[in-house]
Protein backbone atom coordinates (compact mmCIF):
# COMPACT_ATOMS: atom_id res chain seq x y z
CA UNK A 1 0.00 0.00 0.00
CA UNK A 2 1.37 3.41 -0.77
CA UNK A 3 2.57 5.27 2.15
CA UNK A 4 1.03 8.62 0.93
CA UNK A 5 -2.58 8.37 1.92
CA UNK A 6 -4.94 10.33 -1.07
CA UNK A 7 -6.83 13.36 -0.28
CA UNK A 8 -10.67 12.73 -0.83
CA UNK A 9 -12.91 15.62 -1.52
CA UNK A 10 -15.73 14.83 0.15
CA UNK A 11 -17.76 17.97 -2.03
CA UNK A 12 -17.80 14.87 -4.51
CA UNK A 13 -19.70 12.77 -2.01
CA UNK A 14 -21.96 13.28 1.03
CA UNK A 15 -19.80 13.11 4.06
CA UNK A 16 -21.94 11.27 7.05
CA UNK A 17 -23.07 13.94 9.29
CA UNK A 18 -22.44 11.72 12.44
CA UNK A 19 -18.49 11.24 11.58
CA UNK A 20 -18.38 14.41 11.04
CA UNK A 21 -19.12 15.82 14.08
CA UNK A 22 -16.39 12.93 15.19
CA UNK A 23 -13.69 14.09 13.36
CA UNK A 24 -13.94 17.73 14.80
CA UNK A 25 -13.14 16.10 18.04
CA UNK A 26 -10.75 13.27 16.95
CA UNK A 27 -10.10 13.78 13.53
CA UNK A 28 -6.22 13.69 14.05
CA UNK A 29 -6.91 10.37 15.74
CA UNK A 30 -8.58 8.59 12.91
CA UNK A 31 -8.75 10.74 9.52
CA UNK A 32 -5.78 8.54 8.29
CA UNK A 33 -7.56 5.17 9.02
CA UNK A 34 -10.67 5.58 7.18
CA UNK A 35 -11.73 3.71 3.88
CA UNK A 36 -14.26 4.24 1.18
CA UNK A 37 -16.11 1.64 0.70
CA UNK A 38 -19.25 0.08 -1.62
CA UNK A 39 -21.68 -1.03 -0.87
CA UNK A 40 -23.87 -3.01 -3.14
CA UNK A 41 -27.94 -3.58 -2.66
CA UNK A 42 -28.59 -6.68 -0.85
CA UNK A 43 -25.55 -6.95 1.32
CA UNK A 44 -25.82 -8.43 4.47
CA UNK A 45 -23.77 -6.54 6.83
CA UNK A 46 -21.81 -8.99 9.58
CA UNK A 47 -20.04 -6.81 12.07
CA UNK A 48 -17.26 -9.00 13.25
CA UNK A 49 -15.05 -8.57 16.77
CA UNK A 50 -11.66 -9.18 16.02
CA UNK A 51 -8.82 -6.60 15.88
CA UNK A 52 -10.16 -5.63 12.58
CA UNK A 53 -13.61 -5.15 13.32
CA UNK A 54 -15.28 -2.05 11.50
CA UNK A 55 -18.15 0.57 11.80
CA UNK A 56 -19.54 1.95 8.85
CA UNK A 57 -20.54 5.49 8.25
CA UNK A 58 -22.87 5.28 5.01
CA UNK A 59 -22.81 8.02 2.56
CA UNK A 60 -24.88 7.71 -0.24
CA UNK A 61 -26.46 4.58 0.50
CA UNK A 62 -29.20 3.22 2.47
CA UNK A 63 -29.09 0.44 5.41
CA UNK A 64 -32.28 -1.27 6.68
CA UNK A 65 -31.67 -2.45 10.53
CA UNK A 66 -34.03 -5.70 10.62
CA UNK A 67 -35.33 -7.93 13.30
CA UNK A 68 -35.05 -11.47 12.16
CA UNK A 69 -36.80 -14.74 13.56
CA UNK A 70 -35.99 -18.55 13.23
CA UNK A 71 -37.86 -19.11 10.11
CA UNK A 72 -36.07 -16.34 8.45
CA UNK A 73 -38.47 -13.83 7.69
CA UNK A 74 -37.62 -10.50 8.97
CA UNK A 75 -39.41 -6.42 9.09
CA UNK A 76 -37.52 -3.69 9.11
CA UNK A 77 -36.94 -2.03 12.41
CA UNK A 78 -34.70 0.93 11.69
CA UNK A 79 -33.07 3.02 8.66
CA UNK A 80 -29.25 4.36 8.47
CA UNK A 81 -28.45 6.55 6.02
CA UNK A 82 -25.92 9.55 6.23
CA UNK A 83 -27.27 10.73 9.26
CA UNK A 84 -25.71 7.85 11.42
CA UNK A 85 -23.49 4.48 11.80
CA UNK A 86 -24.04 0.71 11.36
CA UNK A 87 -22.23 -1.48 14.02
CA UNK A 88 -22.58 0.39 16.71
CA UNK A 89 -22.76 -2.78 18.92
CA UNK A 90 -19.64 -3.44 18.73
CA UNK A 91 -18.49 -0.70 21.28
CA UNK A 92 -19.61 -2.98 24.24
CA UNK A 93 -18.87 -6.28 22.64
CA UNK A 94 -22.14 -7.46 21.92
CA UNK A 95 -24.19 -8.56 19.23
CA UNK A 96 -27.62 -9.36 18.54
CA UNK A 97 -27.83 -12.34 16.26
CA UNK A 98 -31.03 -11.45 15.46
CA UNK A 99 -30.63 -7.69 14.23
CA UNK A 100 -29.27 -7.46 10.71
CA UNK A 101 -27.99 -4.88 8.83
CA UNK A 102 -28.75 -5.12 4.93
CA UNK A 103 -28.18 -2.67 2.43
CA UNK A 104 -31.12 -1.06 0.91
CA UNK A 105 -30.34 1.46 -1.58
CA UNK A 106 -26.45 0.94 -3.21
CA UNK A 107 -23.47 3.45 -2.46
CA UNK A 108 -21.22 4.20 -0.37
CA UNK A 109 -20.17 4.75 3.09
CA UNK A 110 -16.65 5.28 5.27
CA UNK A 111 -15.38 2.67 7.02
CA UNK A 112 -13.74 3.47 10.42
CA UNK A 113 -11.77 0.72 13.06
CA UNK A 114 -13.90 0.11 16.00
CA UNK A 115 -11.20 0.05 18.18
CA UNK A 116 -10.71 3.83 17.02
CA UNK A 117 -14.41 4.74 17.96
CA UNK A 118 -13.90 2.42 21.15
CA UNK A 119 -10.70 4.63 22.37
CA UNK A 120 -12.84 7.82 21.90
CA UNK A 121 -15.66 6.03 23.47
CA UNK A 122 -14.09 5.35 26.61
CA UNK A 123 -11.86 8.22 27.06
CA UNK A 124 -13.82 11.45 25.96
CA UNK A 125 -17.01 12.81 27.26
CA UNK A 126 -17.79 14.61 23.87
CA UNK A 127 -17.48 11.86 21.86
CA UNK A 128 -19.30 9.51 24.19
CA UNK A 129 -22.30 12.13 24.25
CA UNK A 130 -22.14 12.38 20.98
CA UNK A 131 -22.53 8.45 20.19
CA UNK A 132 -24.90 8.04 22.88
CA UNK A 133 -27.41 10.57 21.41
CA UNK A 134 -27.26 8.80 18.42
CA UNK A 135 -27.63 6.00 20.45
CA UNK A 136 -31.20 7.09 21.76
CA UNK A 137 -32.62 8.64 18.71
CA UNK A 138 -32.02 4.80 16.99
CA UNK A 139 -33.75 3.05 19.84
CA UNK A 140 -36.73 5.44 19.27
CA UNK A 141 -36.72 5.24 15.67
CA UNK A 142 -36.90 1.10 16.44
CA UNK A 143 -40.05 1.69 19.50
CA UNK A 144 -42.06 3.53 16.43
CA UNK A 145 -41.32 1.43 14.02
CA UNK A 146 -42.73 -1.68 15.98
CA UNK A 147 -45.87 0.69 17.07
CA UNK A 148 -46.53 1.14 13.40
CA UNK A 149 -46.11 -2.28 12.05
CA UNK A 150 -48.86 -3.14 14.17
CA UNK A 151 -51.33 -0.38 13.99
CA UNK A 152 -51.12 1.75 11.04
CA UNK A 153 -52.44 0.84 7.60
CA UNK A 154 -50.01 -0.37 4.94
CA UNK A 155 -50.44 3.18 3.35
CA UNK A 156 -49.73 5.12 6.65
CA UNK A 157 -46.40 2.56 6.69
CA UNK A 158 -45.71 3.01 2.91
CA UNK A 159 -45.57 6.75 3.49
CA UNK A 160 -43.45 7.07 6.54
CA UNK A 161 -41.01 4.55 4.93
CA UNK A 162 -40.81 6.74 1.63
CA UNK A 163 -40.47 9.77 3.70
CA UNK A 164 -37.58 8.33 6.16
CA UNK A 165 -35.98 6.89 2.95
CA UNK A 166 -35.97 10.50 1.23
CA UNK A 167 -34.84 11.93 4.07
CA UNK A 168 -31.72 10.09 4.62
CA UNK A 169 -30.79 9.68 0.99
CA UNK A 170 -31.36 13.57 0.71
CA UNK A 171 -34.10 13.42 -2.59
CA UNK A 172 -36.99 12.20 -3.62
CA UNK A 173 -36.14 9.50 -6.33
CA UNK A 174 -35.09 6.00 -4.60
CA UNK A 175 -34.41 2.50 -5.94
CA UNK A 176 -36.90 0.57 -4.40
CA UNK A 177 -39.40 -1.81 -5.61
CA UNK A 178 -43.40 -3.06 -4.12
CA UNK A 179 -41.58 -6.28 -3.48
CA UNK A 180 -38.76 -4.71 -1.63
CA UNK A 181 -40.51 -2.73 0.31
CA UNK A 182 -43.23 -5.20 1.52
CA UNK A 183 -40.46 -7.58 2.62
CA UNK A 184 -39.00 -4.37 4.52
CA UNK A 185 -42.59 -3.56 5.90
CA UNK A 186 -43.23 -7.30 6.85
CA UNK A 187 -46.59 -7.57 4.26
CA UNK A 188 -47.96 -8.43 1.19
CA UNK A 189 -47.01 -7.39 -1.75
CA UNK A 190 -50.13 -7.29 -3.12
CA UNK A 191 -50.73 -4.77 -0.04
CA UNK A 192 -47.91 -2.63 -1.09
CA UNK A 193 -48.70 -2.29 -4.78
CA UNK A 194 -52.50 -1.53 -4.13
CA UNK A 195 -51.09 1.37 -1.76
CA UNK A 196 -48.75 2.38 -4.22
CA UNK A 197 -51.42 2.36 -6.74
CA UNK A 198 -53.57 4.84 -4.74
CA UNK A 199 -50.74 7.39 -4.06
CA UNK A 200 -49.96 7.40 -8.23
CA UNK A 201 -53.28 8.02 -8.60
CA UNK A 202 -53.84 10.88 -6.60
CA UNK A 203 -50.13 12.31 -7.77
CA UNK A 204 -47.89 12.22 -4.83
CA UNK A 205 -45.76 9.21 -6.14
CA UNK A 206 -45.13 7.46 -9.45
CA UNK A 207 -42.93 4.68 -9.99
CA UNK A 208 -41.60 2.39 -12.70
CA UNK A 209 -38.87 -0.50 -13.30
CA UNK A 210 -38.06 -0.54 -9.83
CA UNK A 211 -38.13 3.42 -9.11
CA UNK A 212 -40.51 5.37 -6.55
CA UNK A 213 -40.42 9.35 -7.12
CA UNK A 214 -41.69 11.14 -4.60
CA UNK A 215 -44.03 14.19 -6.34
CA UNK A 216 -45.63 15.66 -3.79
CA UNK A 217 -44.33 15.91 -0.29
CA UNK A 218 -46.62 17.51 1.55
CA UNK A 219 -49.38 15.21 0.48
CA UNK A 220 -47.01 12.10 1.18
CA UNK A 221 -46.67 13.47 4.80
CA UNK A 222 -50.22 14.39 5.17
CA UNK A 223 -51.02 10.95 4.22
CA UNK A 224 -47.93 9.56 6.39
CA UNK A 225 -49.35 8.45 10.80
CA UNK A 226 -48.30 9.90 13.16
CA UNK A 227 -45.12 7.63 13.45
CA UNK A 228 -43.17 9.68 11.20
CA UNK A 229 -43.66 13.40 12.92
CA UNK A 230 -42.34 11.24 15.96
CA UNK A 231 -39.48 10.09 14.35
CA UNK A 232 -38.40 13.22 12.91
CA UNK A 233 -38.77 15.08 15.74
CA UNK A 234 -36.88 12.83 18.11
CA UNK A 235 -33.89 13.12 14.94
CA UNK A 236 -34.32 16.97 14.94
CA UNK A 237 -33.55 17.09 18.78
CA UNK A 238 -30.16 15.55 17.77
CA UNK A 239 -29.03 17.41 14.70
CA UNK A 240 -28.86 20.73 14.24
CA UNK A 241 -30.68 23.22 11.93
CA UNK A 242 -28.74 22.15 8.42
CA UNK A 243 -28.55 18.56 8.86
CA UNK A 244 -29.86 16.73 6.17
CA UNK A 245 -32.76 14.97 8.90
CA UNK A 246 -33.79 18.34 9.10
CA UNK A 247 -34.84 18.67 5.43
CA UNK A 248 -32.13 21.90 5.07
CA UNK A 249 -29.07 22.47 3.09
CA UNK A 250 -25.53 21.18 4.22
CA UNK A 251 -22.96 23.24 5.35
CA UNK A 252 -19.72 22.53 2.47
CA UNK A 253 -17.98 19.90 4.36
CA UNK A 254 -14.42 19.97 5.01
CA UNK A 255 -11.48 18.30 3.04
CA UNK A 256 -10.65 15.31 5.15
CA UNK A 257 -7.34 12.97 4.22
CA UNK A 258 -8.84 9.41 4.18
CA UNK A 259 -7.18 6.05 3.64
CA UNK A 260 -7.41 3.98 0.05
CA UNK A 261 -10.36 3.94 -1.10
CA UNK A 262 -11.16 -0.15 -1.14
CA UNK A 263 -13.73 -1.14 -4.44
CA UNK A 264 -15.84 -4.06 -3.63
CA UNK A 265 -18.55 -4.91 -5.63
CA UNK A 266 -19.41 -8.35 -4.32
CA UNK A 267 -21.96 -8.58 -1.20
CA UNK A 268 -20.20 -11.71 0.08
CA UNK A 269 -16.55 -9.41 0.06
CA UNK A 270 -18.45 -6.33 1.92
CA UNK A 271 -19.97 -8.38 4.51
CA UNK A 272 -16.39 -10.14 5.39
CA UNK A 273 -14.42 -6.82 5.48
CA UNK A 274 -15.71 -6.14 8.32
Amino acid sequence: MNATLPKVDTHAVRQNELLSVLLAGIGDRIAGHILRVDLPAGAILHPTHNADACVLFPNDALISVLSVIESGKAAEIGIVGSEGVVGLEGLIGWRNPYLHAKVQCAGTAFRVPMRLLRDAFNCRDDMRWQILRYMQSMIAQMGQAVICNRYHSIEQQLCRKLLMSSDRLGGNRLALTHSTIAELLGVRREGVTAAAGELRRLGVIDYSRGKIVILDRAELDARSCECYAIIKAQCDRHWPAGSVLTGRSHEPPSRVTLGHPHRCADPTRVASSW
